[in-house]
């Protein structure tokens, strides 16, 4: 691909997202960038802000709609926008667990489903889905934004059997821990159980810590433009840990690995 493309990148409020558009500003591609509310936003330079919510049908297809009328064409869709929750599994309400999905799998279904009919009309097109080292790592006391990611892995690889006839593929980029208010400010879930008082702890304590201590968003925004705009290939991990981490999955047996995950996470 060119670096002349029409891209749309979800969530660039902050962190990844917004980071990631301005690179692709600066790569020269027309881009565009969603926000719920463009009022709350301060300006990107070189990025056409529109006003969209992943977890709502109606302003995804009209927020598609309006990059259409400016642009005529999508030729990437960036699907950064995300959120995430501390707390047990046994702690996290349906209703906590169906918002987490909502964004983080169904904002990703609704805004693929709106670009795709006209990327398979144009026959080509790139799908960027952030997934993270929790799509293929187990996160305790992170379940189910954990689960989401699974759902998106697995969502983005069958997807791309289905539409590499019409020229279009899906990626997966596969970030760890970031420095980003989304790590940083982490909602918890509402309700405590007392049993679990001490790891929770531990467990947000640790990842406290290792947000604190993680690199910038600029890292993973140059592996997301050089997933959409590079060779194509599934999935992405940025340098430094997210790769070691994806190694250590795929390489070491599943002993060592647990019991590195557990003294991670302050976990006896």
């Amino acid at each position: 691909m060119s670096n002349s493309k029409v891209v749309v990148v979800t969530g660039v409020s902050s962190g990844i997202g917004r980071i990631t558009a301005q690179k692709f500003a600066e790569r020269g591609c027309q881009v565009f960038g969603t926000v719920r509310n463009t009022a709350a936003v301060s300006p990107i330079p070189g990025v056409v802000l529109i006003e969209m919510d992943v977890r709502d049908e109606v302003s995804v297809q009209n927020g598609i709609q309006a990059i259409l009328s400016l642009s005529k064409q999508i030729d990437v869709l960036v699907n950064s926008a995300g959120v995430t929750l501390l707390g047990s599994t046994e702690e996290t309400s349906i209703v906590e667990a169906q918002s987490i999905f909502d964004t983080n799998v169904f904002g990703i279904l609704r805004t693929t489903q709106a670009v795709l009919p006209y990327m398979r009309t144009q026959l080509s097109g790139r799908i960027i889905n952030i997934s993270s080292v929790l799509g293929f790592l187990p996160a305790p006391y992170m379940g189910l934004y954990s689960a989401s990611k699974h759902a998106i892995e697995g969502l983005s690889e069958s997807l791309d059997h289905e539409v590499r006839k019409f020229g279009i593929r899906i990626s997966l980029v596969e970030p760890s821990y970031t420095k980003t208010n989304l790590d940083l400010n982490a909602p918890s879930a509402a309700s405590k159980i007392s049993a679990y008082d001490d790891d929770r702890a531990k467990v947000s304590s640790a990842v406290q810590k290792s947000v604190q201590n993680a690199p910038e968003p600029d890292g993973v925004a140059e592996t997301i433009v050089d997933a959409a705009l590079g060779p194509w290939k599934m999935r992405h991990t940025p340098k430094g840990e997210a790769s070691l981490l994806r190694k250590l999955r795929r390489f070491m047996p599943a002993g060592p690995v647990d019991s590195s995950l557990r003294k991670t996470f302050g976990l006896s």
